[in-house]
């Protein structure tokens, strides 16, 4: 077993999420600011909304990673270190950087704040993690190419005290470590600079020069034509050998979902984590309930990746290009005033519905819409429209940064 409790590290997209993550199990929290990341259609940070963000986990003995990992053009150098002077006030735990350049200005403007290097920058050998450690890196974060005896391979090659990161559940990026040209062609947004439109997952047609308005469907094999669209990975069977092969950080990827993914995932790996470093006979006899849990967020069929092989064909969804989504995300719990439960509303419930208030020890509690009122006390039969503050009563008792949601059994 590995020699320390590895690092559960969950992304936020906003200062809601990252509490939820905070709240539901995380050790670490990654977030991007409103520049230089890789996610710019996630809602990220603003200056005022990062520095509350780091001061609320550090309030609960949670760190923050900023992520500043865009591979950077001429144009880009001025502002991030305009940037990287501004988060020196804010002392986020560290930067994640995929850019030599990058990584250059942070070392020279905030050398105080670690250094994690990216998937972008593709570290496939324990070679890449030594150049990297002896520039001043702490940490890496693995290839999503590498195999579980390649990442053992790299910790019995690198120093003891640098950390190794790698994912262990989301989205998996049909191009190698995450460095893709499509959206760039078709589009004009650039992936490596954070504007990803996400083109793999497009339902493609072939079209003869001579023939234009003549669209041929393209076969991989009888089930469909998209031919780039990748499962999601999911290790949550395999935490054993993930702790086993090193890895000091468990990374779930997810810069750009809700509030309900974000807990769900930090919930189900938090308890899997400490079960199986408390016991791992323990840990096995819970599985049935990490993968029931697990379940209940969006996802696209579930893949292992790269762990323990090259990936088949079967890593490839070819007869769709929807999510699963069991649960629907009603709203968080913000405040308790009167019996009542005030929320920000982020899809339609009615009175009378019978929904579940997710809490972070792991319980989910079935309860009843009981009455629903706007934040002048006006009564309504339905919550129709998102984003609207409401004041719900509940046939069950709820706290502060309980989850409401409605179970679904549909794709999205």
């Amino acid at each position: 077993m590995n020699r320390k409790k590895p690092e559960l590290l969950i992304p936020a997209s906003s200062l809601e999420v990252l509490k939820t993550a905070v709240i539901y199990g995380a050790d670490a929290v990654y977030i991007g600011g409103e520049a230089f990341g890789l996610r710019a259609k996630a809602k990220n940070f603003s200056s005022e909304e990062m520095k509350k963000g780091i001061e609320f986990a550090h309030a609960h003995g949670v760190r923050v990673y900023v992520t500043a990992n865009i591979l950077a053009h001429n144009e880009d150098l001025a502002g991030v270190a305009e940037y990287f002077q501004e988060l020196k006030e804010y002392q986020p735990d560290a930067l994640i950087i995929a850019d030599p350049a990058v990584f250059q200005l942070a070392k020279e403007i905030c050398p105080e704040i670690e250094r994690h290097i990216s998937t972008q920058a593709n570290n496939t050998n324990y070679g890449t993690y030594r150049f990297w450690w002896e520039l001043g890196a702490k940490r890496v974060v693995s290839a999503r190419e590498l195999s579980l005896q390649e990442i053992r391979e790299i910790r019995d090659h690198i120093p003891e005290e640098m950390e190794i990161e790698s994912f262990i559940h989301g989205a998996m990026c049909m191009s190698y470590s995450g460095r893709c040209l499509l959206s760039n062609y078709f589009t004009g947004r650039d992936a490596n600079r954070g504007a990803c439109t996400h083109p793999c997952r497009w339902k493609y047609s072939l079209v003869e020069e001579k023939r234009p308005g003549e669209y041929m469907p393209v076969y991989e094999n009888e089930r469909g034509t998209y031919i780039f669209n990748s499962k999601d990975l999911c290790m949550i069977e395999y935490i054993p050998q993930m702790m086993e092969a090193g890895i000091d950080s468990f990374k779930i990827e997810g810069r750009m979902k809700t509030a309900l993914y974000v807990a769900t995932v930090a919930r189900t790996y938090r308890k899997a984590i400490d079960d199986c470093f408390q016991d791992e006979e323990l840990y096995r006899k819970q599985m049935p309930w990490y993968l029931e849990q697990i379940s209940n967020c969006t996802y696209r069929q579930f893949t292992t990746g790269f762990y323990f092989g090259k990936p088949s064909e079967e890593t490839q969804i070819y007869d769709n290009n929807t999510y699963i989504k069991e649960y629907t995300y009603l709203g968080t719990v913000e405040e308790v005033k009167e019996g009542c439960y005030r929320l920000q509303q982020k899809n339609k419930f009615s009175v009378g519905e019978i929904i579940e208030i997710m809490k972070p020890d792991g319980r989910n509690v079935e309860t009843v819409v009981k009455r629903i009122l706007d934040k002048e006390g006006r009564e309504q039969e339905s919550a129709p429209h998102s984003k609207q503050e409401l004041y719900v009563e509940l046939s069950e008792e709820a706290e502060v940064y309980d989850i409401l949601r409605r179970a679904e059994n549909e794709a999205c």
